[in-house]
């Protein structure tokens, strides 16, 4: 059984509601079945439809399918790190679909506010499961691939300019929550500095927005 993720870019953003009332959403094709994906795995339809089957029942119908922001790097759910609950996920062809509602919690409020800035976030599903070369060369996952979310949230390139952006320009995002104490920030603030000084901002803003999300 290995620890395998899946990445899906393509999400749209919906907000619902006006005021007190504003939900924001996010939903699109979580998992792909039937095809070959970029890391080369394939999952047969008929093992997601079992297995979203069995995670519906016995997390979203209840309220618990929930997700983090990031990478994480184990199977389990970190309370601390929670930043959606998966609202729906079924099957549409060989796709799974799903749709999640960000929450008020402090990593909800920052994938929020990413996504106010115009960061275009996508998901990751996050699963366990043995894998099995065909004659094709392609892994294929087994049957007894399990979920332990079916998306997480994250992010694609322009993330890092983002982060580097909203440290400098002091965006409440960064801040949220008290999240970051401010001598972090200063921290930060002064190796941007020295990083334009030397001229190497544009090839350490993505260890910079590691940085970041390890130290949330």
């Amino acid at each position: 059984m290995k620890l395998i993720r899946e990445e899906v870019e393509n999400v749209e953003v919906i907000t619902e509601g006006k005021g007190s009332a504003k939900r924001m959403y996010i939903e699109g094709t979580f998992l792909q079945g039937d095809i070959k994906n970029r890391n080369g795995r394939m999952y047969p339809i008929s093992t997601l439809a079992k297995e979203v089957g069995r995670y519906n029942e016995a997390y979203t119908s209840k309220g618990r399918a929930l997700g983090e922001l990031g990478h994480p790097d184990g199977p389990t759910i970190n309370l601390d790190r929670v930043s959606h609950k998966i609202v729906k996920l079924e099957q549409r062809g060989s796709n799974i679909y799903g749709k999640a509602q960000l929450l008020s919690t402090p990593m909800g409020k920052i994938a929020s506010s990413l996504l106010d800035e115009g960061v275009k976030l996508g998901v990751s599903s996050r699963g366990v499961g043995s894998l099995k070369m065909n004659n094709e060369g392609i892994n294929v996952v087994g049957e007894d691939f399990m979920l332990a979310t079916a998306a997480d949230i994250v992010a694609d390139p322009s993330a890092p300019d983002a982060f580097v952006d909203g440290i400098m320009e002091g965006k409440e995002w960064v801040w949220e929550g008290g999240i970051l104490r401010e001598r972090f920030c200063n921290d930060t603030r002064k190796r941007i500095n020295t990083l334009v000084d030397q001229k190497a901002l544009e090839e350490n803003k993505l260890q910079l927005w590691g940085d970041f999300l390890s130290n949330l």
